[in-house]
């Protein structure tokens, strides 16, 4: 067993169709008068569009266009809008209060007639259609996009060049909210990663496919992004792809981001928002107690963090609960764990501030260090402990925290996660060769003073504490501070091939292979295997389930779940 950075699960019932001439014919089996295709802003709507029209006129057919950007309001109304509380902050934008709807003046309203008529861009289907489809394409690489300047954010206009603050704050959450409300009468969805090669699943068998996925264990597509503080672990051991010096980090579950691969019987695939999921099966994946509290939002996730033959990453912490929805607009916080999957001598964690830190001399000397360009003595202040391989460090919203050099850490926390508070960043430049943003004022708004760490063992690092035990093996609380909404466990199978029962009992379970080439979770939808190093979600609907090592092999699985 390996790492599989590509998880494939069916599409129910029907096959993937590639190219513009796959769109031209579903528009002609359903001989459609309007046709609506819905999507994000940063798509490259010229060379989609373009390209199934040219298929439709080779059909003997005449179109006519409708750019649904040429509809929107001007752009300081929509800013006025969307991003009015923190329009001057350089850092954040809150999460909008509006409907993507409110961002039109007039809708158009084409009539029918003799030519096929094409809506398209973000909105399309808020205009009377015959026919919907939704065209996306994955999220990291519109983030890829934006960065390089060959995108726009929702609301500009083609040409234009867009910014990352505005669509991971504003744009993403305008657009998959949009989306949710959409995903039960979608008659095609489109993959167009590749606009010109785009991929067409019906709707029906795409929604079908994910109600089943509910119904079952499954991984989503992990991504990896190079850091300033990234490491070489990521590539070494799980030969993961991604360009760049380094990879800092592997999003295996997180979900705002995470994609799913719907691919038909010859392996080719779609691949699906896992906000499409929660919208159309959220009740069955999260269990009705979290979904009661959470929604469509899946509330953890899973991360890694790379920096062995990498750097320290910046010392940071998250916004505090109230902080969190009274200035972003956030319906929770971010906490966090860091759990260390690999290290290497003498490698370290900062965690929480020092026993007789002042922290107003913290405030001055980071202050001090941003505006100087002179190094911030980050020990006086943070307290440094050992990473130690297999334990679990817990961070509270507030907590200031960094993973130092030479760790792989498995960080799980719940889902939002843009909001990282930095107060130093050892005067590196990032990738770009830019310094790096250090949002101070917010920072030291929600630096919690009074969590002060003197070494391990204490509140923030607990010892494991046994719950259960089973025949060769055992079960771990690692973690349940309090503060956190989620409490994180391990099942430790120490006799080769034993195995350990488990059931959601109404809570999806988060799985982690942490040592051991892997295990095989069972249950009544089957076998799924899990190799070291993959992330496994098993949905609240999937009740009694078991974990078995594999014959002759030990392992270690890591387990989240949302405290009841």
């Amino acid at each position: 067993m390996r790492y599989d950075p590509f998880p494939r699960y069916p599409v129910v019932d029907r096959a993937v169709r590639t190219g513009h001439d796959a769109l031209a014919d579903a528009l002609a089996d359903r001989s459609a008068a309007v046709v609506a295709i819905d999507g994000p802003a940063a798509l490259d709507w010229p060379v989609l569009v373009d390209g199934v029209r040219g298929a439709v006129a080779r059909r003997g057919r005449r179109t006519t266009v409708v750019d649904m950007r040429d509809h929107l309001l001007d752009r300081p109304s929509i800013e006025a809008l969307t991003d009015r509380e923190l329009r001057d902050d350089p850092h954040f934008a809150r999460i909008p209060r509006v409907r993507l709807d409110r961002l039109f003046g007039l809708l158009p309203a084409p009539a029918p007639g003799r030519h096929l008529v094409i809506v398209y861009g973000p909105g399309a289907a808020l205009v009377g259609h015959d026919l919907l489809l939704y065209a996306d394409r994955p999220k990291a690489d519109a983030l890829a996009a934006v960065t390089d300047g060959a995108a726009p954010n929702l609301g500009q206009r083609p040409g234009d060049t867009g910014t990352v603050r505005r669509l991971t704050f504003v744009d993403w959450p305008l657009q998959d909210e949009h989306k949710a409300r959409l995903v039960g009468r979608i008659d095609g969805y489109v993959d167009a990663t590749d606009p010109a090669q785009p991929r067409l699943a019906d709707g029906p068998s795409v929604r079908r496919g994910l109600r089943a996925l509910a119904g079952g264990p499954f991984r989503t597509r992990p991504t990896f992004a190079p850091g300033p503080w990234g490491g070489q672990w990521l590539r070494k051991v799980l030969d993961a792809p991604g360009d760049g010096p380094n990879l800092a980090w592997s999003f295996e579950l997180i979900t705002p981001e995470s994609g799913l691969l719907l691919a038909d019987a010859t392996g080719t695939a779609v691949e699906v928002g896992f906000e499409m999921l929660m919208a159309e099966a959220g009740r069955d994946v999260l269990g009705p107690d979290v979904h009661a509290r959470f929604g469509r939002s899946f509330p953890i996730r899973f991360d890694y963090l790379d920096t062995v033959e990498g750097g320290n990453l910046s010392v940071h912490c998250h916004p505090q609960e109230r902080y969190a929805a009274e200035v972003f607009g956030l319906p929770y916080t971010q906490h966090e764990t860091y759990y260390v999957m690999a290290t290497t001598p003498g490698a370290e964690i900062f965690l929480g501030m020092r026993p007789e830190a002042d922290l107003a001399a913290f405030r001055a000397g980071a202050h001090r260090s941003h505006e100087d360009a002179v190094p911030l003595a980050v020990q006086d202040h943070v307290a440094r402990l050992p990473a130690q391989l297999h334990r679990l460090y817990q961070i509270p919203a507030g907590t200031p925290h960094a993973s130092g050099a030479g760790n792989v850490i498995l960080e799980i926390s719940s889902t939002p996660y843009l909001y990282s508070l930095r107060t130093y960043d050892w005067l590196r430049p990032g990738l770009d060769g830019a310094p790096r943003a250090l949002p101070l004022e917010h920072a030291f708004a929600n630096l919690d003073g009074d969590r002060r760490v003197s070494g391990l063992d204490g509140e923030l690092t607990p010892s494991p504490r046994v719950l259960r035990h089973g025949d060769g093996a055992v079960e771990e609380e690692l973690g349940a501070h309090p503060a956190l909404f989620f409490e994180v466990r391990r099942l430790d199978i120490t006799t080769p091939g034993a195995a350990m029962d488990d059931d959601t009992a109404g809570r999806f379970h988060v799985l982690t292979v942490v040592d051991g080439p892997g295990v095989l979770v069972q249950s009544s939808a089957g076998e799924h295997p899990l190799s070291y190093a993959e992330t496994l979600v098993v949905p609240a609907s999937v009740g009694a389930y078991r974990v078995r090592a594999l014959p002759g092999q030990r392992a270690m699985v890591v387990k989240a779940l949302v405290r009841g």
